[in-house]
């Protein structure tokens, strides 16, 4: 079934310079924007990306188009479980939510998402679900954002701890004194940061579900959906490594680039047979030297949540290696 036609709705503001364009379809198909992004898009809001998320049942695409700088100036995708009467934003992906232009007014913007929640209600659903990105990421646009969804009765269903470091600031300056000793003690053994070719990713997934196992964890993607977004968006996608002087691996990643900003630690994993030398201190310095000659202003180190709450040790480590809190916000209503 392709997508529906698009629809046009414009806000009741004073200036009606600013137009809803909205479009339905089937889950993998996504509406593209019909204006310019007034943004970058976050990799996970990408249509592109959207429609790698595997959905089964309708896709909604809201997009606020503000007709006077021909600019799209915000954008929200909702997955749509009409049987159940839910909506889903993201349905597979660290984030999703609204994203929006920097300058956007907080009236527009609740204007805005009045009318895709009246849309929304139309279509059978009573329920909505929105995980959005970090707060470090855009913490204006975050502020704004989080007050307007609470005056439209959305609640804090989950309130998750998000370190990043910045990446203008030297990376050994922000470590505690025994993550520093470890990473003398990582380069006095001869280990080294590498980048890894995406062809030994069958082979690194064993890797990171061995170290996963041995912690009583599980990877959330299969292989077969890691090596799909390799193909897909080989640009954002990056395999890293810390080997011993023998060529062994000592810790592995998975790195995303979310934006030109933001580079994601995903998938970190060492052994814990290496526990004593902390080879992820090595693997996060390699990290941080990677996006900054990239011009990237974020490491992403990720949330410490796991399925049966706050990982207390992980949460402590990433304090160690200089990491920035910030809230990551999950609303429903």
């Amino acid at each position: 079934m392709p997508l529906a036609s698009p629809q046009l709705l414009p806000l009741p503001l004073e200036e009606s310079r600013y137009v809803v364009r909205w479009q339905a379809g089937p889950g993998p198909e996504v509406a593209l924007p019909a204006l310019p992004l007034a943004f970058e898009p976050y990799l996970y809001l990408r249509p592109e990306h959207q429609a790698l998320q595997r959905f089964a049942g309708e896709q909604l695409s809201f997009y606020l188009e503000d007709h006077a700088r021909q600019r799209t100036v915000a954008q929200l995708h909702v997955a749509a479980d009409v049987a159940q009467g839910w909506g889903y934003s993201p349905w597979q992906a660290p984030f999703g939510a609204v994203q929006l232009a920097p300058e956007l007014p907080a009236a527009v913007l609740r204007v805005f998402l009045e009318q895709v929640q009246a849309l929304l209600a139309a279509r059978g659903l009573a329920h909505m679900r929105l995980r959005s990105h970090p707060f470090a990421y855009d913490p204006a646009s975050s502020a704004r954002l989080t007050h307007v969804l609470q005056q439209l009765g959305y609640s804090v269903a989950l309130a998750e701890i998000n370190h990043h470091l910045p990446l203008d600031q030297d990376f050994q300056a922000r470590l505690h004194p025994s993550e520093r000793r470890r990473l003398r003690k990582c380069r006095q053994q001869g280990f080294v940061f590498e980048q890894e070719t995406s062809l030994y990713l069958p082979l690194a997934y064993e890797f990171l579900s061995r170290c996963r196992q041995e912690k009583g964890q599980t990877l959330s993607l299969s292989l077969e959906r890691l090596q799909e977004l390799f193909r897909q968006f080989p640009q954002d996608h990056f395999l890293f490594s810390v080997r011993t002087p023998g060529g062994e691996w000592a810790a592995l990643t998975i790195a995303i680039r979310v934006s030109s900003r933001v580079l994601y630690n995903f998938y970190p994993a060492s052994p814990l047979a290496y526990n004593t030398f902390s080879p992820v201190v090595l693997l996060n310095e390699g990290l941080h030297a990677f996006g900054r000659a990239n011009g990237q202003q974020l490491l992403d180190l990720g949330t410490s949540t796991l399925p049966e709450g706050l990982n207390s040790s992980l949460l402590q480590f990433k304090r160690h290696l200089g990491g920035v809190p910030s809230l990551k916000l999950t609303f429903e209503k």
